[in-house]
């Protein structure tokens, strides 16, 4: 295990070393600490925005929920490429465009501005929900990047979070954003290395698809059936969650985030080529690895090392790694996902800053300092979540990315169409999209159809009475 840690500290080094870099370029302004001065390159806006997206959700959760599943995962892949895809080609210029045209750095902000006013009721619901679930997100990585610390030193996951959070504070003090987004481009190349890597060893060691398949039927025979049996409402709901799981990016102030930043509208068509370029096979390796993981490592759960987890499924990858590959690359790839996703908990962990500055508390709109002690108090929370909260990855991220995809997503989407939004019915709508996911959650429900699904479909009705019942327009919305 020795170069496993050599290799992984070294790594970790080079990985820090790139964000803190940013240094360089970085103003004390808090455009340029939120969104890169808006003069992101497209390839760096598409390798950056798969790096935040697939860190710890992909080689943690998506991986452990295949392992545990099977290949019925698959459907999880389809409809949230399908769903990202239509936010690529409907959403994410119109966001460029507008929150250019009204000086904007935030989400919130841009579904609570038109051209001539400011909605601050919305600004600020808008603000509170991107404080509390995106901090709810980064709790969730710093869980992730925890489970690999676990993984590779055997050391208690309280020890992986708060080296996370450490690090976290320093990419922040370093170049905001600008860090993150340097930092997350390296890292795609290494997520992608690190699974193609495994898939290789594993054939290596297992044998073809149709080994794998006779090997998963053995142990179960559901874990090679293609649709899921006993859904309450059938396929067709079923997968449609999913599509909406995709189409949720919109709501995702991380994400749009990176899509703000890039340097010009134009630049939004090539950085969507070389992010489903990278993207797809991406998610593709993600769900042979979790498919060699379960035929190789089938009693995860028994292990010394899983004992007292909540879900010892999320220690699937790790530990494929640690079996399958040479120990320099063992820690190449775990340092890869570490650094992922802390990465991504910093990016989070900004835009939630963001949100108390320019949403919650505009007075500090202008306060490069204020931006960074919100950063400060924001890790902390994050931190407790972190350290109180027994969920596991996957249940943390799913949860908070339904409720922002579905509350800011909906109301976004009525921006930038140019509709019509009353102050009241904008809260209402991110109010009962809130609620419908969180109850769709507890219910029960969540296997039958993703949760993100109701969540919009809720703030979807809600607009749609008011729409049939004040039977006008307002003008002014974003855009005109």
């Amino acid at each position: 295990m020795t170069i496993a840690i050599f290799s992984f500290i070294v790594v970790m080094i080079l990985m820090t070393s790139a964000g803190a870099m940013a240094i360089v370029h970085k103003r004390k302004t808090p455009e340029d600490y939120l969104l890169a001065s808006r003069g992101v390159s497209p390839w760096l806006t598409a390798l950056s925005t798969v790096g935040t997206n697939n860190s710890g959700f992909m080689f943690i959760g998506m991986i452990a929920y295949t392992y545990r599943i099977g290949i019925e995962s698959i459907w999880m892949m389809v409809g949230w490429l399908v769903g990202d895809l239509l936010a690529w080609l409907t959403i994410h210029a119109r966001v460029r465009s507008a929150t250019h045209d009204l000086d904007v750095n935030t989400l919130p902000g841009l579904i609570g501005t038109r051209k001539n006013s400011i909605d601050r009721w919305i600004v600020v619901a808008g603000g509170v929900l991107t404080f509390l679930f995106l901090a709810v997100y980064a709790a969730g990585q710093f869980k992730a990047g925890g489970t690999a610390l676990t993984a590779l030193f055997g050391w208690e996951m309280h020890v992986g979070v708060l080296i996370g959070a450490a690090i976290v504070l320093l990419y922040s003090y370093a170049g905001g954003i600008r860090a993150d987004i340097w930092t997350d481009a390296a890292q795609s190349f290494v997520m992608l290395l690190a699974m193609v890597s495994i898939l290789v060893a594993a054939y290596m060691k297992l044998g073809g698809v149709g080994d794998l398949f006779d090997n998963l039927r053995n142990q179960d025979p559901s874990l090679v059936r293609i649709f899921p049996d006993q859904l309450t409402f059938g396929i067709g709901p079923f997968v449609a969650g999913f599509f909406f799981a995709g189409f949720a990016v919109i709501g995702q102030p991380h994400l749009m985030t990176r899509l703000m930043a890039i340097e010009s509208t134009r630049a939004i068509k090539r950085a969507r080529l070389y992010y489903f370029l990278w993207f797809v096979p991406f998610f593709i390796a993600s769900v042979g690895v979790g498919l060699y993981c379960r035929a190789i490592l089938p009693d995860i759960g028994q292990l010394d090392v899983a004992r007292g987890l909540e879900e010892p499924t999320e220690l699937a990858l790790p530990l494929i790694t640690m079996a399958l590959l040479p120990q320099v690359f063992v820690g190449i790839a775990l340092a890869g996902l570490f650094a992922a996703t802390i990465s991504t908990a910093d990016s989070q962990i900004i835009v939630c800053s963001g949100a108390i500055t320019q949403d919650i508390q505009p007075q500090w709109r202008q306060s490069y300092l204020a931006s960074k002690l919100g950063t400060f108090s924001i890790t902390g929370l994050a931190l407790l979540i972190a350290l109180l909260e027994p969920e596991g990855v996957f249940f943390l991220v799913l949860i908070a990315w339904s409720v922002l995809g579905a509350a800011l997503g909906s109301v976004l989407v009525v921006r930038v169409l140019d509709l019509p939004l009353p102050t009241s019915v904008g809260i209402a709508m991110m109010g009962v999209a809130t609620i419908t996911v969180v109850a769709w959650q507890f219910a029960g429900l969540d296997d039958d159809i993703f949760k993100a699904m109701p969540g919009f479909l809720a703030a979807a009705a809600v607009y749609g009475v008011y729409y049939l019942l004040s039977g006008r327009k307002e003008p002014g919305a974003v855009g005109d």
